[in-house]
């Protein structure tokens, strides 16, 4: 197991090489954005596919802890009988629900914004304040994430890691990867979002009266 994890953190690391050119792509789409329009384009509709795909699990999460909070209810209150997996389970799904559809809300303007003087601003100068936020905010802080995450995710899945209780659930080291799977789906959407913000500013990309561009926060 501790090779497999090493080999998986050297392929991730490669892999973090290999994508790096994708946070810079939108500030070139600002330098020269004819040639570039139609592959910062097609990168930010895989990128929102991703994230929807994501949304996707969330929304399955969220029906899920319904079921089973019933059930835990039921099981407890008629029965008498309580277990500590239906419990483990109901943090579990908890943690699915926002860590995987929270690139998704980002990528629908659903997080909480609070510039009040939004409203005011041209369409560009929106893109310009949602372009900055991304590459300066969201980005650098879902690479912080992965940094300061990956020796504890590391280490969760040699032992495969258990739920604190001896009848929890066996997959706790599924639990701590959803904090990774989080950051790259929302260093993903940051990338997404840079490039639709850039397209605007450069008048490559219409912009959309249904949706403001804001400045990305959470």
């Amino acid at each position: 197991m501790e090779d497999f994890v090493s080999i998986t953190g050297t392929g991730l690391r490669y892999a973090g090489y290999v994508l790096a050119p994708l946070l810079v792509l939108p500030l070139l789409v600002l330098v020269a954005p004819k040639p570039l329009t139609a592959i910062a384009d097609q990168i930010s509709k895989l990128l929102d596919r991703v994230s929807g795909f994501a949304m996707g699990f969330a929304l399955a999460a969220a029906f899920s802890i319904i079921l089973i909070q019933l059930v835990a209810v039921l099981l407890r209150y008629v029965f008498g009988l309580s277990f500590s997996w239906l419990n483990d389970s109901v943090i579990f799904t908890f943690a699915m629900m926002f860590m995987l559809g929270a690139a998704a809300t980002l990528r629908d303007d659903g997080h909480v914004r609070v510039d009040i003087l939004r409203p005011r601003f041209s369409e560009k100068t929106k893109a310009g304040i949602e372009l900055f936020g991304s590459l300066a905010f969201i980005i650098p802080i879902g690479v912080l994430i992965l940094y300061a995450g990956s020796g504890l995710v590391s280490r969760s899945w040699v032992g495969l890691e258990h739920f604190n209780e001896s009848d929890g659930l066996p997959i706790k080291y599924l639990f701590k990867t959803m904090v990774p799977v989080f950051a790259i789906l929302m260093i993903g959407q940051a990338v997404s979002q840079a490039l639709k913000a850039a397209l605007v500013i450069r008048g490559q990309r219409p912009a959309d009266p249904s949706r403001d561009l804001g400045d990305g926060a959470l």
